[in-house]
């Protein structure tokens, strides 16, 4: 499965295109979505990409709800009419619209940040920030993820969101520091 990993920061140019980068655009042509869908964030200053991966996650978050009721109606007004399809020219550039970047506080750098199934677009200081405190909070669950398991409350696996972890793969986690 194709996912988005790691981190890439490029500039835009003097017409205010900035190229994806390769590995994120090579996932994006299997995927088959012709634009690169962007939306902003609900819980971040950043903005959400990806192709067909993220628009069915919306689509399924969406379907939970409903119809016409009014959380799905606040949910489908931010994400989906909130939302842009940006074209990618030839050379894999898109043009980050004024919103966009103004959701988002982006300058003239731009961080690409894999996120599985979609990745993040972000002004690269204020990525930095929210690293910082991810990885302090990653590690302060972490924690409490392992005491939980050793006082046997979790039964020795945990449940995330598709997936169970063993007591094998919580121990690599764990180790990994």
């Amino acid at each position: 499965m194709d996912e988005f990993v790691s981190k890439y920061v490029n500039r835009l140019d003097s017409k205010g295109r900035v190229s994806i980068p390769a590995a994120f655009r090579q996932i994006l042509s299997r995927d088959g979505y012709e634009a690169l869908f962007c939306c902003p964030s609900l819980e971040m200053d950043c903005i959400d990409a990806g192709g067909q991966g993220l628009r069915s996650a919306i689509d399924d978050y969406l379907n939970a709800f409903e119809v016409f009721s009014e959380e799905r109606e606040i949910l489908a007004t931010t994400l989906l009419g909130e939302s842009e399809a940006l074209k990618i020219d030839k050379d894999g550039r898109v043009v980050l619209s004024d919103v966009l970047k103004a959701h988002s506080g982006i300058g003239d750098k731009v961080a690409f940040v894999g996120n599985g199934f979609k990745f993040q677009i972000w002004d690269p200081a204020r990525y930095e920030a929210y690293r910082a405190d991810a990885v302090s909070r990653a590690r302060a669950l972490r924690k409490s993820l392992t005491a939980q398991r050793q006082s046997g409350r979790m039964g020795g696996a945990v449940r995330s969101k598709d997936k169970e972890m063993s007591p094998a793969m919580l121990s690599n986690i764990e180790g990994a520091e």
